[in-house]
């Protein structure tokens, strides 16, 4: 019951995913993605402990095609017909792989630096359509990942609706420069879209201050470029 897409820039080297769900805090449960050495998504009858396995082998250079293996053979026969796995390595290049126990519509599209993947969707239409919305966007990766989302509920999402989100985007530091996260929320792409909007002017605060600890608070640097935040 989930959508999500995976990809690398190859213009900064970030690396990066976005997703959508009916359950709550899909953030917490399916994504695993690191600075230089790529990531993976586990979903769809999900295993949590396979995300961190194939970190570890990611680290240790395996390509995607070697780490999605690895973790099938790990899996066993019986279990990961029920799985859904992305996997991108630090080149970029991408495996993917569909249980045949997944529910309809379900599949996925692997190319260079993206894989998009879904499972219960309401048509064929979602992956291609996600695939489309990634590539035809341009600026940055979060900005990228956030289009392909848009677009794959806008060519129908899942079957069951969608009411949790995230996006996660890494790139030189050993933590995120994005991660966000949308639960129990009917439009859960769109305010996604709307928290990224408010935390990327953000960005450059947040990388600052862990070495500068006295800089002003975020709201004072809000005031500063004249930007509107907050709750609601």
């Amino acid at each position: 019951m989930t959508f999500s897409v995976l990809a690398r820039c190859e213009a900064t080297g970030q690396f990066g995913m976005a997703i959508a769900t009916r359950p709550i805090a899909i953030g917490a449960k399916c994504p695993f993605v690191r600075p230089h050495i790529g990531g993976l998504v586990v979903q769809a009858n999900g295993d949590p402990r396979l995300g961190p396995l194939g970190l570890k082998l990611l680290e240790m250079g395996y390509s995607a095609a070697k780490v999605l293996k690895e973790l099938e053979e790990s899996d066993g026969p019986e279990n990961i017909e029920w799985r859904q796995i992305m996997v991108i390595d630090k080149d970029g290049n991408t495996a993917a792989r569909t249980g045949a126990s997944n529910e309809e519509w379900r599949g996925h599209i692997a190319r260079k630096n993206v894989c998009v993947a879904g499972n219960r969707l309401s048509n064929d239409r979602v992956a291609q359509a996600m695939l489309d919305g990634f590539e035809k966007a341009d600026g940055e990766l979060a900005h990228r990942l956030l289009a392909s989302l848009e677009a794959g509920r806008d060519a129908g999402g899942q079957v069951a609706g969608q009411y949790s989100s995230a996006l996660i985007v890494h790139h030189e530091r050993s933590y995120a420069l994005v991660d966000l996260r949308v639960d129990e929320n009917d439009e859960p792409i769109r305010e996604l879209r709307r928290l990224y909007g408010l935390y990327k002017p953000l960005i450059p605060y947040y990388l600052q201050r862990p070495s500068n600890p006295s800089l002003p608070r975020d709201d004072d640097w809000r005031k500063k470029l004249g930007i509107a935040g907050g709750p609601r």
